[in-house]
């Protein structure tokens, strides 16, 4: 059983939704990321989704696009967050982790050296925005092979059809994009939200996640019974973007008030 599923397993039996976070690998730098990574862990995440730096984010509000340009800036690569991972599991074996980018940085280290690295450091899933069923043969086998679990992304504008071949193709979630957007959009309907996951959910027996949008206990509030779980970013980014004062305890703080708004 993969770390992904055996989490989601554990929730289920406990009654309790998963909290996702999510940063960008090198932002502000890589022993930063790390500390964070393990801070975030103690006060309640459940699954870490690693942002992989690229040029063109293109489902990326400026909070996260900034992200991704001050990780560029510092030059970190996809090799580096794979070391990244492997310094991560020395201490933590339990919690998944998952790489969330766009297609270049990982096409252009290949699919079979990606996927046989990216197992061998600890990583259990990735989730690449720019990749659709069609065009990922190479990576679904060469994922396959190394146990690593292909996350799928699902809009709201995604008709049945469409939602049942990319449910087909996925495993470890289903992460549901809650607006039409890009992320750290502020609007999202709680009714549209629950009537597109029932829709998946009725198509897929993998857990769906909730993203885009969620940012406070309010928000969290507000859809945390429509899901299996709920994805939190801009909202973690926009606090590393005030800089390293104090960024430790400022994390704890949100994530410790996404956690508890979680289990009202």
């Amino acid at each position: 059983m993969s770390r992904i599923e055996s989490t989601f397993n554990n929730l289920r039996e406990q009654k309790k939704k998963a909290l996702v976070t999510y940063l960008v690998v090198g932002d502000p730098d890589l022993e930063t990321t790390l500390d964070l990574m393990e801070v975030m862990v103690s006060k309640g995440a459940d699954i870490l989704e690693l942002g992989i730096s690229f040029s063109d984010p293109m489902a990326e509000g400026p909070t996260i696009q900034h992200a991704h340009e001050r990780a560029l800036e510092n030059k970190t690569t996809l090799s580096d967050a794979l070391d990244l991972v492997t310094q991560f599991r020395k201490k933590d074996s339990i919690t998944p982790v998952v790489f969330m980018g766009y297609m270049n940085p990982f096409e252009a280290m290949g699919a079979d050296n990606f996927c046989s690295r990216a197992s061998k450091s600890g990583l259990d899933g990735i989730l690449l925005v720019d990749m659709p069923p069609e065009e990922s043969k190479n990576f679904t086998k060469a994922a396959s092979r190394n146990g690593l679990d292909l996350i799928r992304l699902i809009a709201p504008t995604t008709d049945e059809k469409r939602i049942k071949n990319i449910c087909t193709d996925a495993s470890g979630y289903i992460y549901y994009i809650s607006v039409k957007g890009v992320t750290g959009a502020n609007e999202f309907d709680p009714l549209e939200v629950k009537s597109k996951v029932h829709t998946i959910q009725s198509m897929t027996d993998l857990p769906v996640v909730v993203g885009f949008g969620i940012k406070d206990a309010d928000s969290v509030v507000s859809v945390r019974d429509l899901s299996d779980g709920i994805v939190v970013g801009s909202a973690l980014v926009s606090l590393i973007a005030e800089g390293k004062n104090q960024l430790s305890d400022k994390i704890s703080n949100k994530i410790e008030e996404l956690s508890s708004a979680l289990l009202k």
